[in-house]
């Protein structure tokens, strides 16, 4: 068996498996924490938006698009500002658009399900009502929402964890036995 770009990593898969496994723990410890975490970055990451958007703006001043540059990077570092100092604001709101989002999607899929000549109409009829109680449960109340899904990002971290660190126990124990046989096949 040739060794592969896997075979050569598997300590970057355990590392990088060690890594989401704490990140799966803090998240679902400390769900407050980790929402205002991710809503600080993100809205770091707006910044830099909005500040490119300008940056480049200016890099083009007879150009058409300059002025949407230019709204979209004011819009950015607005939002930025708002979400780097209003962090749990922030997430809630979002949990609140996403509910909203969520029930017009369930709404959308259920129409399509009864009027449109569907083949697997008990699939979408069934996905719309995931959408719909999600959706309601979020509008409903977002501040519980966002810890639900922090925890369901930490669930997800946690079981990606686990197996990129299975794969690395899978690729290192292949190395070993490449090396073996290589070892094996240089001997006679």
């Amino acid at each position: 068996m040739p060794i592969s770009v896997l075979d050569r990593s598997w300590t970057y898969f355990a590392l990088r498996g060690v890594i989401a496994l704490m990140f799966g723990v803090v998240a679902m410890a400390a769900p407050l924490s980790t929402v205002v975490a991710l809503a600080i970055l993100w809205g770091f990451w707006a910044l830099i938006d909005g500040a490119g958007s300008l940056v480049q703006s200016f890099k083009a001043p007879n150009s058409p698009a300059r002025w949407s540059l230019v709204l979209a990077g004011v819009l950015s570092l607005a939002v930025a500002f708002l979400v780097i100092f209003q962090p749990g604001l922030s997430a809630v709101a979002l949990t609140w658009v996403l509910g909203v989002w969520l029930i017009a999607r369930g709404l959308i899929e259920a129409l399509a399900a009864v009027v449109g000549v569907v083949e697997f109409r008990a699939a979408m009829l069934g996905s719309a009502a995931v959408d719909l109680v999600l959706g309601t449960l979020f509008v409903a109340n977002p501040g519980i929402a966002v810890i639900g899904i922090t925890w369901v990002l930490g669930l997800t971290a946690l079981v990606w964890g686990i197996a990129l660190c299975a794969l690395a126990v899978w690729v290192r124990r292949a190395e070993g036995r490449t090396a073996t046989s290589q070892v094996a096949g240089s001997a006679q």
